[in-house]
Formats: C-alpha cells, structure tokens, sequence
C-alpha cells in the first residue's frame, strides 16, 4: 500500500512522524481532515472536500493556511507519484501544535497541515448490512457538529464496535430526540413508493459532499428527494436503503436489523447517475 504526504513544504513517504507527545493535538485533540477520492482517473468534488477543511480548522479554532486553490493542486502533484490503477484516498488535514493549556484551547498561529495521499480500494454494492446504534449524535451544543474534526471519531466507532459485536457491519446512529441522523460514517437513505428520503440536516451530522451530489444528480433525472425527520421506523419500512459517503460514494443496504433488501432500482440508479458525472 503506498502512501505519500505533503508536510512542512515537501512530500514524504509512508507513515511520516509529524508531531509528538507535546504537541497539542496529540494531547487536546485539535484536528481536523477532509476526505476526497481519486478513482478510475477522476477526484470528483475534490475542491468542495478541500474547501471544507479549511471551514472545519476554522470551526475547531485552527487557521487555515491554503487556499481551496492550493490543496488542489497539492493533491494533484502528488497523485502523480502512484500507478493509476488502485484508488486513492485524499486527505487534507490541520492540527494544533501548541495551546493555551489553562483554557485547553489551540493556538491558531500554531497551525499545521498536512496532505496525505493513501492507495485504498473502495467497496462494491454487495452484502452491507445495518442494525440500530444504542449511542446517539452529540449537539452543536455539546461538540463541533458543524465541522469534520477527529474528536468527533471515537463515539462513531463505538457505534461500529458494537454494531460489529452483534454481526452487522454498520450501525444508524439517532440523534438526541430519537430521530436517525445517519450511519456510523456515511449519510443514509431511504426509498418508499419511488421517492427518496433522507435526514434532515438539523446540525447533528455533516450534510456530505457526496450526499448533496447525489440528491443534485436524482432530483435532476426526475426522482423526488425529500429531507425530513426520520425514524427508525421509517427504515423499517423502506423499500430501499443506501448511503453515500466519500469512501465508497453510493451503497445500497442489502440487511436492515432482521429485514433482507435488494439492491433496488433507485440505489442503482444513484449510482450510475454519480460515476456518469464523475466522468463527465
């Protein structure tokens, strides 16, 4: 598996130490990343991810350094470096090096970034299954919703692990009123009667990049897309489900807790509909 990052002004390979055990971040835990995809010769929204980095250092306190501009053409120089056959993951990224201790917050004149470039292939429709998280989306109040920073990883992946304890390979996680906000690492949706529903974006999960696209390219065949408040019962009663997220892009759900699905003409169809535009 190769890998490349772009750090302190040059490009290192593999996993390339950037910051010790005083280093804030490593520490507070003042990071934050964006995810983007190179596959089959495309990066498709490349500058929407890089963009919203810089929205997320901002949210976490951190300067951003680059322009959108400038990690695109980071990214760009640096895909050369692999084969072009394996996806890549591209990852833009800031973090803390120093803070104000007494009041645990970076110092933004402190900021650091990175740029890292990993070969990592990405999943097919197939087996895909989801059952119900018993642990729920924080906030806005209570943490950085509104951004894609790490501290916000660990309750996902307690999610996962548990999800994974009882035999599924993911989980919807509800947010505090009960309504489901999205899966462990992906924006969900459903589908009943042909139109399509997925959560309302109500600061508790990040409205993707991906999943905007893919709402944008179904409304323009002529598929209804609505965004509302959802439960889990209204998964149980889905025709389809799929997500969509950065890794995989569109996915349908093939088991929904004890409920078999098939991978159902709209899943396809967003998913045709997302590869026709990447490679336009």
């Amino acid at each position: 598996m190769q890998a490349f990052t772009y750090a302190k002004g040059g490009w290192h390979s593999g996993n390339v130490p950037l910051a010790g055990p005083l280093t804030h971040a490593f520490w507070l835990g003042s990071t934050v990343f964006d995810g983007a995809r190179w596959f089959e010769g495309v990066a498709p929204d490349l500058a929407l991810h890089c963009a919203r980095a810089n929205a997320s250092a901002l949210t976490l306190g951190l300067k951003p350094l680059h322009t959108t501009e400038e990690m695109v053409g980071i990214a760009r120089e640096g895909l050369k470096r692999f084969d072009g056959k394996t996806p890549v993951y591209i990852r833009p990224g800031y973090w803390a090096e120093d803070g104000d201790v007494s009041v645990v917050a970076p110092d933004p004149e402190s900021t650091r970034f990175y740029l890292t470039l990993v070969e990592m292939p990405m999943n097919s429709p197939g087996e895909f299954t989801l059952t119900v998280s018993p642990f729920r989306r924080p906030t806005v109040e209570t943490m950085p919703t509104d951004g894609k920073v790490g501290c916000l990883y660990p309750n996902n992946a307690r999610a996962l692990r548990e999800a994974r304890t009882r035999g599924f390979h993911n989980a919807l996680v509800l947010d505090m009123l009960g309504n489901v906000a999205e899966t462990a690492t992906t924006n969900i949706f459903l589908v009943k009667d042909g139109t399509v529903f997925t959560p309302v974006p109500n600061r508790t999960f990040l409205a993707g990049i991906t999943r905007n696209r893919v709402m944008s390219l179904l409304r323009g065949a002529g598929v209804t897309v609505v965004e509302s408040a959802l439960t889990v019962e209204d998964f149980k009663k889905a025709d389809e489900i799929f997500t969509t997220g950065n890794h995989s892009k569109v996915l349908p759900v093939s088991r929904f807790e004890d409920r078999t699905l098939a991978c159902g003409p709209v899943a396809r169809k967003a998913r045709e509909l997302y590869w026709d535009w990447a490679h336009s």
